[in-house]
C-alpha cells in the first residue's frame, strides 16, 4: 500500500472516531469510554505519520508497532461501547472492519520491516 493511501486511511479513521464520539450519550460512561477510544483511534494515524519521519529502520519499526498497539486497543473500546449498549454494534460495524484492515496492514508492515 502506498504511504499516502495509508496516511489518508488512518486520518479518515480518526475523523470517523471523532464523529462516533460526538454521537455517544453525554453520560459519565459515554464520556470515559469515548475519551479512551478517542485517544487510541486518533493515535493510529499520528504514530503512522511519525514513523514515516523515523531516523532509522529500528525507529520506524518501533513507531509502527505503537500504531499497531493503538489499533488493537481501539478494538477493546469499540467492543465496550457496543456491549455496554451505548451504541448498536451494527452502527460500529464499518469502523470495526476498517480497524481490522488497518491492523492487518500495520502487522504486515512490522513483519516486513523486521525481515529486512
Amino acid at each position: 500500500m502506498e504511504q499516502q493511501e495509508m496516511r489518508d486511511r488512518t486520518k479518515e479513521f480518526a475523523l470517523r472516531t471523532i464523529r462516533l464520539i460526538a454521537a455517544l450519550p453525554k453520560t459519565r460512561v459515554g464520556d470515559v469510554l469515548g475519551r479512551q477510544f478517542l485517544k487510541s483511534g486518533t493515535a493510529i494515524g499520528a504514530n503512522y505519520r511519525e514513523a514515516l519521519r523515523a531516523s532509522s529502520k529500528k525507529h520506524f519499526t518501533s513507531i509502527i508497532e505503537i500504531s499497531l498497539r493503538e489499533a488493537d486497543e481501539s478494538a477493546y473500546w469499540l467492543e465496550l461501547i457496543a456491549e455496554s449498549g451505548l451504541m448498536e454494534a451494527a452502527r460500529l460495524e464499518n469502523l470495526t472492519n476498517e480497524r481490522k484492515e488497518l491492523v492487518a496492514i500495520l502487522a504486515a508492515t512490522v513483519k516486513t520491516s523486521k525481515s529486512r
